[in-house]
């Protein structure tokens, strides 16, 4: 544990996702006082897997969740892009000497791991507790009126972040046209042929993707990706012969497709600023993107910690703000970016999406940009290897 430095510090967190309890465990590992507020009635997640590339583990490290929350993470050696025709159009090494590392997890077992670091520092978690709004002095508000008073408040609140709302920091949302279905389903050996059991694959066929994701030995993380008009892709449950005849090489992986599911649309949310007085925002409510680098917790576990770092010993919090926003922001926006435009693709024709994906797959100076938020060492994780 972070030895305390500032005796009295207190922090408010509206939401217990992974950017607020991150920023959580981060600040009470360093001597402050942390009250999380969940809306929810439980800590629960929607089943679902995550990717956690080598800048979101050395962040686990750095706030004592690793251990706990890659029990069971599976470690694929290779990530393939396939055509219409099922033929391998990008592969990027993973996880070998060099590479960068990416494991995939369940969602809940990386928010279980930051609720049993917290829990161990001191954090105490509300749930049933939603915030409606926060004032830039120090003040987070609750649903009935209640205001609790604090050095700094966090909103974590998601993408329809009520704390962001009301100090008015958003500059855009914007919808992207494009989402996806997620489901999590046990592990079949006759999903895939044995050589791609292992591997993580994104298979494109029109406007329309499949993402195959071993998240452990036992489940599988699936997403069905479609444009944000096609009423039928989007239907849950899901649409069997649709999906089947889009991809007949999946159809054993598609039978198995039950009733549960969830569609969530992509969106990009950028605010004018991070802050306002002592309020800070991070994750979805600061930085929605698109999931085509698989760095959305990424950036908000980088967020979260270089929050604390920045805010830990800090005589000013506004100003230790500012410069919090300075140092994240570019490499932030620049993944939100990469990955918004990596969702161009979506849209192309077959033949055409995938003459420059092979081409794309040749250039080690377009593989090194993509790579670059992957290979970054987050602020406070200097001395975390992974």
């Amino acid at each position: 544990m972070i030895a305390a430095r500032k005796a009295g510090r207190h922090a408010e967190i509206a939401g217990a996702g992974i950017g607020g309890l991150t920023a959580a465990a981060a600040l009470a590992r360093r001597g402050w006082s942390v009250t999380v507020h969940e809306r929810a009635s439980t800590l629960r997640t929607f089943g679902a897997g995550i990717y956690i590339w080598s800048n979101g583990l050395r962040v686990l490290k750095a706030v004592g969740a690793y251990d706990k929350a890659t029990v069971g993470a599976h470690v694929g050696p290779r990530f393939h892009t396939r055509d219409h025709t099922n033929a391998t159009m990008e592969e990027i090494p993973i996880n070998g000497p060099g590479d960068a590392r990416l494991v995939t997890i369940l969602r809940e077992t990386l928010i279980n791991s930051l609720v049993g670091v917290c829990r161990e520092n001191g954090v105490e978690i509300r749930v049933d507790s939603e915030a409606v709004g926060a004032g830039a002095d120090g003040e987070l508000i609750l649903a009935g009126g209640m205001r609790r008073k604090a050095d700094l408040v966090i909103g974590a609140d998601g993408i329809n972040s009520a704390v962001r709302d009301s100090l008015d920091l958003l500059l855009y949302r914007k919808h992207l046209g494009y989402g996806a279905i997620r489901m999590l389903i046990p592990r079949s050996n006759d999903d895939v042929p044995v050589e791609d059991r292992d591997r993580y694959i994104e298979y494109f066929t029109g406007t329309r993707r499949i993402l195959y994701t071993p998240a452990s030995a036992t489940d599988l993380y699936v997403a069905l990706c479609c444009r944000s008009d096609d009423a039928r892709a989007l239907a849950v449950p899901v649409d069997r012969a649709l999906w089947t005849g889009s991809f007949p090489y999946l159809a054993n992986l598609v039978a198995r497709f039950g009733e549960a599911g969830r569609w969530d649309a992509f969106e990009v949310t950028k605010l004018r600023q991070w802050s306002k007085g002592r309020v800070a925002i991070l994750g979805d409510a600061a930085h929605a993107m698109p999931p085509y680098l698989g760095q959305g917790g990424g950036c908000a576990l980088m967020n979260a910690l270089g929050l604390a770092v920045a805010v830990g010993d800090a005589d000013d919090v506004e100003k230790a703000l500012d410069g919090w926003e300075a140092r994240e922001r570019p490499l932030t926006e620049h993944t939100q970016d990469t990955s918004e435009n990596l969702g161009s693709m979506n849209f192309w024709p077959d033949d055409v999406r995938s003459a420059v994906l092979k081409i794309v797959g040749k250039s080690r100076q377009l593989g090194e940009e993509r790579m670059r938020t992957a290979r970054h060492v987050p602020t406070g994780t200097e001395a975390f290897a992974v």
